[in-house]
């Protein structure tokens, strides 16, 4: 067996994943018996139980050489700047492997392949690994209302202020709200793609992608020159899922990439965020399916309700959110009766407030003492009234 993250295993899953798409099962399960160059070779002499995997591996095959191809696009991708990450690097990150035991009933072979990923091709100087271990992803429909643009865009801004990376698929609408709203702020940000780190899709996102490979991360598990077939953007969310410390979905429809995220984010036993939208909203009618239905996924509307869900426990706790306290929120109950008795103008002598109030004089008389002191009334010729400006 060759040595993990040398050349000939670095080789061997780069054929690998021009060969076979990420998340196989019985590629990654041959990868971990035998180690990538072993399972190379078995794919390409048509060793494998699959009757379907030894089709898909002979029909590639017809395309070109995988060895050759694997070391064309190695060199290609040095040229661009870009580096492959294998499990043997420092920079791995780890909770990646966590898929191995993801476990996903389907009748779409795209949804059971969820097998944590051979390799990622990367472009940008921050190491992967430590990039992604304080990292949230927000997610969303690419047909995003103005609502949920200016949410993703401020949650994505502060948590990259408060030292977090944003994660998020490149795509339009909640996906580019969140690259923008971390770029904004000069933090770090990755982009998952479903297609090579050399054609970031959609194009008309070209700059953005430009300015994420300057100041975070593009990664992928497909080679350089891989498009952006349909299917591979479902492949895609598993990583998205399983690499970050949580999910932020905003706005979502009743069917989308981002509720199939959100459920492989469940599966995974990770905090799974949903930000409410308007009840008219087709666009929220995903997220509030997710918030019916999973009693674990959790209701959010701020960063520091993100916080709470990916911190460490008692790392942002932050006390609930209240309006202004007046002294008369902080009355006894005895006091609280005087001041209800009370009339909005006039007086009433110590007497009428005790029949008023239920309570005995000489409880009125002490209240009114406090009372008197806080602001909270004053003495008049006839009696005792509210104070004009009420603490």
């Amino acid at each position: 067996m060759s040595e993990p993250g040398g050349r000939a295993d670095r080789a061997a899953r780069a054929a690998l994943t021009w060969l076979a798409e990420p998340g196989n099962r019985e590629v990654w399960e041959l990868v971990q018996q035998a180690g990538a160059p072993a399972a190379l070779d078995r794919l390409l002499a048509g060793d494998v139980q699959s009757r379907s995997l030894r089709s898909a591996i002979a029909a590639r095959s017809a395309a070109g050489d995988a060895r050759q191809v694997a070391e064309t696009t190695l060199r290609y991708a040095e040229s661009l700047g870009a580096r492959l990450v294998v499990p043997a690097d420092d920079e791995w990150p780890a909770r990646v492997d966590t898929l191995a035991t993801l476990e996903v009933e389907s009748r779409v072979r795209v949804n059971r392949d969820t097998r944590p990923p051979l390799c990622f091709w990367v472009r940008g100087a921050l190491p992967l690994g430590a990039t992604l271990e304080r990292s949230v992803a927000i997610v969303g429909a690419r047909a995003a209302t103005g609502y949920g643009v200016h949410v993703a865009s401020d949650l994505a801004y502060g948590l990259t202020e408060r030292g977090w990376t944003v994660v998020s698929g490149g795509a339009f609408g909640i996906d580019a709200a969140a690259h923008h709203g971390a770029l904004a702020a000069s933090g770090t940000t990755v982009a998952v793609l479903a297609c090579g780190v050399d054609r970031p899709y959609p194009a008309s996102n070209a700059t953005m992608f430009a300015r994420i490979a300057e100041q975070g991360l593009l990664i992928s598990e497909w080679p350089p020159g891989a498009e952006p077939l349909r299917h591979r953007f479902l492949i895609r969310n598993r990583v998205i899922a399983a690499a970050t410390a949580g999910t932020v979905v905003v706005e979502a429809a009743a069917r989308s990439g981002a509720t199939q995220t959100m459920s492989r984010v469940l599966a995974l036993n990770r905090p799974a965020m949903v930000v409410p939208g308007p009840v008219t909203s087709a666009m929220s009618v995903g997220c509030h399916e997710l918030l019916r239905t999973h009693p674990d996924a959790r209701l959010v509307t701020s960063v520091s309700d993100v916080l709470e869900e990916v911190g460490r426990v008692g790392e942002y706790l932050e006390p609930p959110p209240r309006g202004r306290e007046r002294v008369r929120d902080r009355l006894d109950e005895e006091s609280a009766l005087i001041m209800e008795a009370l009339p909005r103008r006039g007086a009433l002598t110590p007497e009428e407030l005790a029949a008023r109030a239920r309570l005995e004089l000489r409880t009125v008389l002490r209240r009114l003492t406090l009372l008197e002191s806080a602001g909270l009334v004053m003495r008049a010729e006839d009696g005792i009234m509210l104070a004009t400006r009420e603490a």
